[in-house]
């Protein structure tokens, strides 16, 4: 049985995704997560003393939030990088629920995809970690008494 969805039923998964991550974005705003503790900690970090792929991500989102491009990348530079491809993603879905077409990128089916993934992930993890490339990972939090 075919089943005929509205747009309006089509487009509520790309719509409340945007809202989530637009209130994520607000939230680290205005919460600035270079304060020790306001977010938590990261596990990976606190029980191994490296810094993990996503280490400094929250602060990322946050300088993207105050228009520092550079803060940003400095804080997780793989996650600056990413940000084309998950807004050309997520277009691509805004634009197939639109429309009604599957418009599901075929290299997300693929396993190379996400082994390719991976390994850039375990690399920038390993290289962030090593002397000489502190550039790579994000500033101390600032401790407030």
């Amino acid at each position: 049985m075919l089943v005929v969805r509205t747009r309006w039923q089509r487009l509520r998964a790309p719509l409340t995704a945007a809202g989530i991550i637009g209130a994520g974005a607000l939230a680290l705003h205005l919460r600035d997560p270079h304060v020790s503790g306001s977010w938590g900690f990261c596990p990976f970090l606190a029980f191994t003393g490296f810094y993990c792929p996503g280490c400094g991500g929250l602060r990322a989102v946050n300088e993207l939030t105050n228009l520092d491009l550079i803060a940003a990348a400095h804080a997780n530079l793989v996650f600056v990088l990413s940000l084309p491809f998950i807004a050309w993603g997520f277009v691509g879905w805004f634009r197939g629920a639109w429309t009604g077409e599957d418009r599901t990128a075929r290299f997300l089916s693929s396993n190379w995809f996400y082994v390719g993934l991976a390994v850039l992930l375990v690399v920038f993890m390993v290289v962030r970690n090593l002397p000489g490339f502190e550039w790579l990972t994000p500033a101390p939090p600032t401790v407030v008494e």
